[in-house]
């Protein structure tokens, strides 16, 4: 079971560390984690990924509402969630891979975000597993450097 937890933070030194050093304590891995200043600038949003069984689940989220800077945690089910995460890939390409590379950016919705004479930066925001995908079709190309973000979460509409 995958566990997506938004946690609002107070934004000041250490609390990042603070929370990672918890999940390693407690033995639970941080499958992916994205962490950003919110609209206040006091405050921090995390979006925390694990996975395990809902016991785990459970403790993970006390464990997190227990700490000091710990402003707010949310734990949200996948069906009831928005997430996203943004891939930066730089890939060689020649001549005759050009057009099949720009196709595929075409099909999926990827954005050449700079091009080179030997190489391209190619950006793609989606869910994970279309960015696991994506990377997949670019491997024949030659990928030189990839940046990828955790996952950000956003829940959808309570009323849907």
């Amino acid at each position: 079971m995958k566990g997506i937890f938004s946690v609002l933070v107070e934004n000041k030194a250490g609390v990042l560390s603070k929370t990672a050093g918890l999940f390693a304590r407690r033995g639970f891995n941080i499958d992916s984690l994205a962490v950003g200043e919110t609209d206040d600038r006091d405050i921090s949003s995390m979006t925390i990924i694990s996975t395990g069984d809902e016991r785990i689940m459970e403790q993970i989220e006390k464990q997190l509402n227990k700490k000091i800077d710990v402003i707010k945690v949310r734990r949200f089910a996948e069906n009831k969630c928005v997430t996203r995460e943004l891939l930066m890939l730089k890939v060689t390409y020649t001549n005759v891979t050009r057009s099949d590379i720009m196709e595929i950016c075409n099909i999926t919705g990827a954005h050449i975000a700079d091009l080179s004479p030997k190489s391209m930066v190619i950006e793609l925001t989606a869910k994970t597993s279309k960015i696991d995908r994506f990377i997949k079709l670019m491997q024949p190309f030659g990928i030189i450097e990839m940046a990828r973000t955790g996952a950000l979460a956003v829940q959808r509409d309570s009323n849907e």
